[in-house]
């Protein structure tokens, strides 16, 4: 009779971000470069959706007339009471304050030299 072997081994494998001493390597951040273009789409992104957010709702042309809330009148009466638009000009001015806060608290993550 043939003899299986184990199906789990006793010892851990290693991960490659792991060292052979067993702490965790900590990959390097991106480039710099990286970091602030990243920062500069994601500020012109919330600024972009929250200011569509903040206006849109409030103008007759892109929100009452638009053709597919006439064709779901049901949606176009949701959507139409004050109360709906003033809750999607919030969120659309939170999504502006998203944009001016991660502009401000912005810092570069250099790698560490000497490691």
């Amino acid at each position: 009779m043939a003899t299986q072997g184990e199906l789990f081994t006793r010892e851990t494998p290693r991960r490659s971000g792991q060292r052979s001493d067993g702490s965790q390597a900590v990959p390097d951040p991106a480039p710099v470069w990286l970091q602030r273009l990243s920062l500069i789409v994601l500020v012109l992104f919330c600024f972009y959706i929250g200011g569509l957010l903040t206006i849109l709702p409030w103008s007759p042309r892109y929100f009452d007339s638009n053709a597919w809330l006439l064709a779901h009148p049901a949606v176009a009466a949701f959507l139409g009471k004050s109360w709906m638009r003033g809750i999607l000009s919030g969120i659309g001015l939170i999504d502006i304050w998203i944009g001016v806060s991660e502009l401000m608290h912005y810092r570069d993550y250099r790698p560490r030299s000497g490691s």
